[in-house]
């Protein structure tokens, strides 16, 4: 009977361990790092942090100088960077592309920027905010340690600076599960205070409010470094909480692929991303493997679906056309897939809040003009069971 119960504690002990969620610790990172073994780091984020404006993103850019820093700290780790940032894009797009353009990678460490493009100046959005910490936690648990970046635009350091009500709902998030916080926008209205620098030095395009110059990235990247220290010094460890601050929603996603599809609609045909666009951080092909694309003419795509918020994610053409898109009994809305300067990432929200105890149907229908198209990777689902259907 000893034996037997003897067998069992160790059973549970053993089962216990197993499912116990990681904690990464940034001491381990630096041991690791010290010791020259191969460690990979992901930076995630919008145009702030690929480097839009910047004279050379793969030089200037923030994350550029803090690959340089870790480089010359540890010379001799082996480094592997990823770079997972689109412009213009926020944390709920992020959450459907976690898998394909962060964890695959198995990184070791993320820096995290979307208090930006998830727009600080308002009221803060729970699907937004939900969508955040989804993406914190879920990287947290695949044993990566994490800084959180919070990004200045030119306004933020100006005289009489707009209220951010989203960088303390960011900081909470952080501070709960761990992270150290690389608070830019607090060092570079120190810095201005202080006469070391002026908004226009960092923000040295007068046409470009958002994106600083190289000096803007050179102060993005002091704030990051400093707080990649904190976390050493102190030996941060990051850790997830029993329960979420914000819904779970999108701990539950789905990328539906629609080019994955045995069979598509009547007039819509497999295809491949386009391997340019009018900004780097746009090039499709980075970011998605293939489309459906719709000619003129093309029947609806029919959808059962069970979640709460739902997005599009494509490609934008000079000839794209436009689509309408009906949830259930609601009023169909129509969307624009044109962009006139070139090809670019299609990023559209359809729906937020659905009910996701109950199934949806949702039928996007091509609005298309001779020689016009339209170019869809996948609807996005988050929420409930986050499941995804295709009707025939």
């Amino acid at each position: 009977m000893k034996s037997l119960s003897l067998f069992f504690s160790l059973l549970l002990a053993m089962t216990s361990y197993a499912t116990a969620a990681p904690s990464p610790e940034f001491a381990t990172f630096d041991q690791k790092a010290k010791a020259g073994d191969t460690l990979r780091v992901v930076f995630l984020g919008g145009s702030l942090t690929w480097g839009a404006q910047s004279t050379n993103p793969q030089q200037t850019s923030y994350r550029a100088i803090v690959q340089r820093r870790l480089e010359e700290a540890y010379p001799k780790a082996h480094f592997q960077f990823h770079d997972a940032a689109i412009g213009g894009t926020g944390s709920q797009l992020a959450s459907f592309r976690l898998e394909r353009d962060v964890l695959a990678y198995k990184p070791d460490l993320v820096f995290l920027d979307y208090t930006i493009n998830d727009n600080p100046y308002v009221e803060p959005s729970p699907h937004r905010l939900a969508s955040y910490e989804g993406l914190v936690r879920r990287i947290v648990k695949s044993g990566a340690a994490m800084v959180a970046v919070i990004l200045p635009a030119k306004k933020d350091v100006e005289a009489n600076p707009p209220s951010r009500p989203l960088d303390a709902r960011h900081k909470e998030i952080a501070a709960a599960y761990g992270l150290p916080i690389a608070d830019a926008v607090a060092l570079a209205q120190s810095c201005v205070a202080a006469r070391k620098t002026t908004p226009d030095l960092l923000w040295d395009l007068p046409e470009d409010q958002t994106h600083p110059g190289d000096a803007g990235y050179a102060l993005y990247a002091d704030a990051a470094w400093a707080a990649y220290q904190e976390g050493v010094a102190r030996s941060a460890k990051c850790a997830v909480p029993e329960k979420m601050i914000h819904a779970d929603t999108y701990m539950t996603v789905t990328r539906f692929v629609l080019a994955a599809q045995p069979s598509l609609p009547e007039g819509w045909a497999k295809g491949k991303p386009h391997r340019n666009a009018v900004a780097h951080d746009f090039v499709c092909s980075r970011w998605m493997d293939s489309l459906a694309i719709a000619a003129p003419g093309a029947r609806p795509l029919r959808f059962r679906v069970q979640g709460s918020d739902l997005m599009l994610f494509g490609e934008q053409t000079k000839i794209s056309g436009s689509y309408v898109v009906k949830i259930d009994d609601r009023e169909p809305k129509k969307y624009s897939a044109v962009c006139a300067d070139g090809n670019m990432r299609l990023v559209q929200i359809i729906a937020e809040g659905l009910d996701p105890a109950i199934e949806h149907m949702v039928e996007i229908s091509p609005d298309l003009a001779k020689g016009q198209e339209l170019r869809l990777e996948s609807l996005c689902v988050a929420g409930g069971k986050a499941s995804v259907q295709l009707l025939d």
